[in-house]
C-alpha cells in the first residue's frame, strides 16, 4: 500500500497515469495477500484432489483388468466368490453409495470454482492487471481438471459396478447353458433309447400276435367254461344266503322265546320269593 500513496502523491505525473499505477499496484498487493491466506486451503485441496486422481486410476486399472479377454467369467465369478468377499457383501452398497456422494460433491464443487473463475468479474478484474489474468487462469485450468477428474471417477465407478454385475450374470447364464446341454444330451440319449426300445417292442408285438392266433380259440373255450363256471358258483352263493337269511330268522326266533322264558323265570322267582316271605 506504500506504494499506492507514493504514486497518489506523485503530483508531476499526469492524473490517468497515476490512477492505471495506483490500481494495479493495489491489485498485486491483493493477489499477493490473497495467496498468503490461501495457502492452506490450497494445499489441502491439493491432497483432495491427489487422492481422487489416485482412485481415478484405480478405477481405470481395475476396469482394464476385468475385461481383459482371456480371463473368463467363470473364472472371475470364483474370484467374487471368495470368502473375503463374502465378508465385504454387507457393507458392499454402503460403500458404494458413500463414494457417489463424495464424488458428486467434488463434482459440484468443480463446476463451481469453474463457474466463479470463467464469470466475467473474474475476467474483469484479469485485464487489468496481467499477474491476475495468469492467476484467474490457472484456478480455471485446475478447477477445470479437477472436473473432469471427479467426473469420470463417478462414470468409471457406475461402470465398474455395472461390469461386475454383468460378469456374475454372464457366468451363471454359463453355468445354466451348459447344465441345459448336458440335460440336453442325456433327454437326446434317453430318446435316442426309446425309440430302440419301441422298435423291439413293436417286433415282440408282431411274434406275438402270429403266435396268439393259434390260442385264440383255445382261450375263447377256457373263457366259457369259466363263464360256466362262474354260473354255478353264483347259483351256490343264492342257496348259501337263502341258507344264512333262514338262520338268521331262526336265530333271532330262540332270541325271543329265550328272553320270554328269562321273563318268566324271573317273575316266578318273585312269586316264590314273595310265598316264602307269607311262610315266615
Amino acid at each position: 500500500m506504500e506504494a499506492f500513496w507514493l504514486v497518489s502523491l506523485d503530483i508531476n505525473m499526469p492524473e490517468k497515469v497515476r490512477v492505471e499505477k495506483a490500481l494495479g499496484k493495489a491489485m498485486d498487493y491483493m493477489s499477493q495477500e490473497g495467496r498468503l491466506t490461501c495457502s492452506w486451503t490450497s494445499v489441502t485441496m491439493t491432497l483432495q484432489w491427489t487422492a481422487v486422481a489416485f482412485f481415478l486410476y484405480a478405477e481405470i486399472a481395475v476396469n482394464l483388468i476385468l475385461c481383459i479377454p482371456f480371463i473368463s467369467a467363470k473364472r472371475w465369478r470364483s474370484v467374487f466368490n471368495l470368502s473375503i468377499w463374502n465378508w465385504l457383501s454387507p457393507y458392499w452398497n454402503k460403500c458404494f453409495f458413500t463414494m457417489v456422494m463424495v464424488l458428486i460433491v467434488l463434482f459440484c464443487d468443480a463446476v463451481r470454482e469453474v463457474n466463479k473463475y470463467s464469470g466475467p468479474e473474474s475476467m474483469v478484474d484479469a485485464k487489468v492487471n496481467p499477474n491476475v489474468y495468469d492467476h484467474v487462469h490457472m484456478k480455471l485450468f485446475r478447477a477445470q481438471r479437477n472436473l473432469y477428474i471427479s467426473g469420470f471417477s463417478i462414470f468409471l465407478w457406475l461402470i465398474m459396478r455395472r461390469v461386475v454385475t454383468l460378469l456374475n450374470q454372464v457366468a451363471v447364464t454359463l453355468e445354466n447353458s451348459a447344465g441345459l446341454e448336458a440335460q440336453m444330451d442325456n433327454a437326446v440319449k434317453a430318446a435316442k433309447q426309446h425309440q430302440d426300445d419301441n422298435l423291439m417292442l413293436k417286433q415282440a408285438l408282431l411274434d406275438e400276435e402270429k403266435c396268439t392266433s393259434a390260442k385264440s380259440q383255445q382261450l375263447k373255450l377256457e373263457v366259457e367254461k369259466l363263464a360256466n363256471q362262474v354260473k354255478a358258483a353264483e347259483e351256490a352263493l343264492r342257496k348259501s344266503h337263502a341258507e344264512v337269511e333262514a338262520m338268521r330268522r331262526q336265530a333271532k326266533g330262540l332270541a325271543q322265546e329265550y328272553d320270554r322264558l328269562l321273563t318268566e323265570h324271573h317273575q316266578l322267582q318273585n312269586l316264590q320269593s314273595a310265598a316264602d316271605k307269607k311262610d315266615q
